[in-house]
């Protein structure tokens, strides 16, 4: 595992720019994509509360329902 991301080992700055880069770094509204999209859903790991692990493992949460039907079958997402 890459221990390079993790806020004890990165400054804000870099925090901030792993984000940035990750998501396309966009400083303007063009085709697919617009200013700050998702930017704001790791903002506590640039702030250094949150892991990138537990901001997605929080957003992946997010879709799963908490009692699947199981007559459905599937994986218990939406």
């Amino acid at each position: 595992m890459d221990n390079s991301y993790l806020i004890k080992n990165t400054t804000r700055e870099q925090r901030e720019q792993i984000v940035k880069d990750a998501l396309g770094n966009c400083e303007a509204y063009c085709d697919g994509c617009a200013s700050g999209y998702g930017y704001d859903l790791y903002q506590d790991y640039i702030d250094g509360k949150k892991e990138l692990t537990e901001i997605t493992m929080e957003f992946h949460r997010s879709f799963i329902k908490e009692n699947p039907d199981p007559e459905k079958g599937g994986c218990g997402t939406i």
